[in-house]
């Protein structure tokens, strides 16, 4: 009787499977069609905005037991797959294959977009500018580390726009070839993870020398040929390189999370849940910044990050970086720039874009 049952509910399943599979491959043929209307308009194969209406609509409908989380996932990844039959996304990250920016850029874009490891933050914006790559996803700041100011300097080099971002949460695990704690020798990892462990490091591996290498994927890639290196570094590396655990979480603080831009040539349009960035320069007198900063308290605009930088063209000049609530074409939003810029000897718009949730 039970085995009836059982394969009574299979068969369901059976057949389910091939309704879906019908429903997957009518979908692909409808947003071919579409991929034909936009080369012929010119218009861009990739809508941020398009894909978290999607996804918005299908998870206010989710009635389960699949949590939100799931179908986010699962949904993220059809419309990957669909728009790689439009058109080849091609995604340069800092490499090399296993680093949380690796990470970020497969939960923001799926996994079948094109992804090309670069060996620098530098060479993402290049490569972004110069048009070889679509996307570019680059970290920017870390809730414990603070903000990654290379990031922020490029930003005053190249001619590019912030158009989405993604927050990651960071794991951090001691991997190596055998998983064997007493044949590690040396430990290898990027001075920010090493930085986040270091308590624990000087607790379970004291006497070990750790050494500084350029990503948690670069050391990573080091353990997995030599027995004698562990490795710091998430899970997504120890799955690539073939690496067992020594320990996991071995992070001091455990809410750790890393803000990721997606940088592109454009940004997209409103969808009602947006920030926005931008960056400026001052007359150095006093009250200078007090001035540029008001008309966002009088407008009730949000600020959500400030930061300063050297201008390095001048010494003693700062540009400024500035997130906040808001999109550009809001109305409030260009009544509150316009004040701001009487302020400033330049302001440049770095992009609008949807507010990760």
């Amino acid at each position: 009787m039970e085995n009836e049952r059982l394969k009574n509910l299979r068969d369901r399943i059976d057949k389910i499977d091939r309704e879906i599979l019908k429903l997957l491959n009518e979908r692909a043929k409808i947003a071919i069609e579409i991929a034909t209307i936009k080369r012929a308009k010119g218009l861009s194969f990739y809508d941020p905005v398009r894909e978290k209406n999607i996804i918005d609509k299908v998870l206010k409908i989710n009635e389960g037991p699949f949590s939100d989380d799931v179908i986010k996932t699962l949904f993220r990844e059809i419309v990957s797959a669909t728009l790689a039959l439009q058109e080849s996304q091609k995604v340069a990250y800092l490499g090399p294959e296993g680093t949380f920016t690796h990470l970020a850029a497969i939960k923001y874009f799926g996994s079948f977009a094109q992804f090309e490891p670069q060996d620098s933050i530098k060479s993402i914006f290049e490569s972004v500018e110069k048009g070889l790559s679509r996307f570019g996803v680059v970290p920017i700041e870390n809730s414990n580390e603070g903000t990654v100011t290379y990031t922020l300097d490029m930003f005053m080099q190249y001619a590019v726009k912030i158009s989405g971002e993604i927050i990651i949460p960071i794991t951090l695990h001691l991997l190596s070839l055998t998983g064997q704690k007493e044949k590690i020798k040396k430990i290898y990892s990027h001075p920010h993870a090493r930085a986040q462990c270091r308590e624990w490091l000087s607790k379970n591996m004291l006497g070990i020398p750790v050494y500084d290498v350029a990503s948690t994927a670069e050391a990573a890639r080091q353990a997995c040929v030599d027995e004698e290196i562990a490795a710091i570094a998430s899970e997504f590396a120890a799955q690539i390189y073939g690496l067992k655990f020594v320990a996991k979480h071995i992070e001091d603080f455990k809410n750790n999370y890393t803000r990721f831009f997606i940088i592109g040539k454009s940004f997209p349009g409103k969808t009602g849940s947006d920030k926005t960035s931008i960056m400026f320069s001052l007359q150095d007198k006093p009250g200078a910044l007090y001035n540029a900063l008001k008309p966002f308290k009088d407008a009730s605009i949000n600020l959500t990050k400030i930061e300063s930088r050297p201008a390095k063209m001048r010494k003693w000049e700062y540009i400024f970086f500035v997130d906040f609530i808001g999109h550009i074409e809001d109305e409030e939003v260009k009544k509150t720039l316009e004040k701001v810029k009487d302020y400033c000897i330049e302001l440049v718009h770095l992009g609008s874009y949807p507010m990760f949730e």
